[in-house]
């Protein structure tokens, strides 16, 4: 996987339990905090979307 840009959640307090998220051509793609390099995620933008708006609704 290449280098990616990794942005972390507006919802991120201070510690290890933070999403980031980093988007290339092939997808979206998903970590934690505590170990960024470990156990990525990808998936579809239009998954992640849906995903983004359903939580939004939930706690809107």
């Amino acid at each position: 996987m290449p280098d990616l840009t990794w942005q972390k959640s507006s919802f991120c307090a201070q510690g290890d339990s933070c999403l980031h998220v980093a988007e290339t051509a092939d997808g979206v793609h998903l970590t934690e905090s505590a170990d960024p390099s470990r156990a990525i995620l990808t998936t579809a933008p239009g998954a992640f979307a849906e995903l983004v708006r359903s939580l939004k609704e939930s706690h809107g």
